[in-house]
């Protein structure tokens, strides 16, 4: 699957899951390298902690499975609930992070190779 169709599978199946709390705002940031790419979310709708750590949790999988990014990137669909869709989502993916921002949820996603370097890419957090 090409870089473009991941990313572009990514950010619909993000939007689509920030849009189920029916927000009044959502904002999508993409910043691209040639080895990897930082995605951030952010709606104007806050979270509870059990439905910050269940989100973390469904991003974060213990046992990644890069190696079958194609085959679950081609697997979400309306069909499956929401937890499993952001599982997919979890299992193409570096890693996730996950929050309340100032103003309601944000969303973090690294996507990259080995080399790719999530830090370098993300964006400031107000001290």
């Amino acid at each position: 699957m090409k870089r473009k169709e991941i990313l572009g599978r990514l950010i619909g199946e993000l939007t689509n899951f920030m849009l189920e709390s029916n927000p009044l705002r959502l904002v999508v940031s993409l910043h691209q390298e040639e080895d990897g790419a930082h995605v951030s979310f952010f709606d104007d709708r806050p979270r509870s902690e059990s439905e910050l750590e269940q989100i973390r949790k469904s991003l974060n999988p213990k046992a990644p499975r890069p190696e079958l990014a194609q085959y679950y990137g081609m697997m979400a669909g309306h069909d499956m609930t929401w937890g499993a869709r952001l599982k997919l989502i979890g299992w193409q993916i570096k890693q996730a992070s996950v929050s309340n921002s100032d103003s309601g949820l944000q969303i973090d996603l690294w996507l990259g190779s080995d080399a790719f370097k999530p830090d370098n890419f993300t964006l400031d957090k107000k001290s």
